[in-house]
Order: structure tokens, then C-alpha cells, then sequence
């Protein structure tokens, strides 16, 4: 089980959320992630439509675009006007879940899209986040994330928590929990590595 200060940390960075809920969705409407949408894609396995879970699907911009490509696209959110937002704006079922108490159903999905939200959980919480979305997954299914990088430090960015990991680290993390690597690129594209601030990461349930 979490403890308390780790439920204290995610409540204070969903507050945040929470509070500034139509700024983010104005702030993010017109960010273009289908790079990181189409690695997520092409390594699904079977025949489309693919059932893909959207993990912090926010406002629901990347919900729309699933469903416009003809997947099915279930969104989670910990903020409840975001659960609201994405709900009217997509038609598309929105849980209402916090990452530390998530409660998803086994072998659900083909694909999880977890683009900048994991990041926000503390270092000693991302395994047992990372094992429920594994046991989420269909067999041979697929988790993209993308998270700002740095080097490993952890802790406040304005009023939302962040842990900020290296390559290294992320890898050991998510082979430690059963997931084998597909690919792992930096964005944005075709720009020096010190201008590509996020980490993007494919990988396969083992």
C-alpha cells in the first residue's frame, strides 16, 4: 500500500490539476504527440481495433485521436474535471482513478498510452504502478511512456512532484517488472540532445 506522504504528494499534484484544469487543456489542445501515438501503434500485435488505455488522458486530446484512427480508447484520469473534460469532448469511457489505488481489470488491453504522467509518482511507488499496468496488458501487449529526463533527482516543480530519470534507470525499472524494450527515442525530433527535454519509451509485456 502506498504511504501516507506518497497519497499526500499525489494529492497535492492533482490539486494543481485539478485548479488550472482549462488553462492545461488550452495550453496542450494543439500539441502534436502522433509520433509518440504512432510508436505506441505499430507495435501492437492482431488485427485493429485495438483496445488502447490513455493513462492521464487529461482533457481527452489523445482519446480523440485513438478513436479518429478507429481503436477503442479508454481514458484514466486522478482529476476529476479532466475525467469530465474527456468524457463530453470524446464520448469514450473515462475512469476516475488515482495511479496509486489504480483498479484495472487483468489482461484488458492491447496497448497503454502513459504519455507525461508517470513521472509525478514518487521513485519508491513507479514498481507497483508499473506491475498493475503490466498485469493490464493482453499478453504480447504493448506500454508507450514518455517522461521528462534528467538524473534521477526527485521532488517539487512549482506545486507538481517529479521524479526526472535517465535512460539506465527507467530501463532497469521497467524490465524489473516483466517488460522487454521495442524502442526509446528523445523529443522533440531533429533537435540536439540538449534541447530534447523527454524521454519516449516502447515496450513489450513479457
Amino acid at each position: 500500500m502506498p504511504d501516507e506522504n506518497a497519497r499526500a504528494i499525489a494529492d497535492l499534484t492533482l490539486d494543481d490539476y485539478r485548479n488550472n484544469a482549462e488553462a492545461f487543456r488550452d495550453g496542450t489542445r494543439d500539441h502534436d504527440v502522433s509520433q509518440n501515438i504512432d510508436a505506441l501503434l505499430r507495435h501492437i500485435r492482431g488485427e485493429p481495433p485495438f483496445r488502447v488505455l490513455d493513462l492521464g488522458c487529461g482533457p481527452g486530446r489523445d482519446l480523440k485521436a485513438f478513436t479518429a484512427r478507429g481503436h477503442i480508447a479508454v481514458g484514466l484520469d486522478g482529476a476529476e474535471p479532466f475525467v469530465r473534460m474527456a468524457s463530453a469532448e470524446t464520448g469514450c469511457e473515462v475512469l476516475h482513478q488515482d495511479f496509486l489505488q489504480l483498479d484495472l481489470p487483468a489482461e484488458a488491453f492491447d496497448g497503454i498510452f502513459a504519455n507525461a504522467v508517470l513521472f509525478h509518482l514518487p521513485s519508491r511507488e513507479i514498481a507497483a504502478v508499473l506491475l498493475k499496468l503490466h498485469a493490464a496488458l493482453r499478453p504480447g501487449g504493448v506500454l508507450f511512456s514518455s517522461n521528462p529526463r534528467g538524473n534521477n533527482q526527485e521532488g517539487w516543480s512549482g506545486a507538481r512532484y517529479g521524479t526526472w530519470y535517465d535512460w539506465p534507470t527507467w530501463c532497469g525499472l521497467l524490465q524489473s517488472v516483466g517488460f522487454a524494450e521495442l524502442e526509446h527515442y528523445y523529443r522533440p525530433t531533429g533537435l540536439p540532445r540538449e534541447q530534447q527535454p523527454w524521454l519516449a519509451s516502447v515496450w513489450r509485456k513479457t
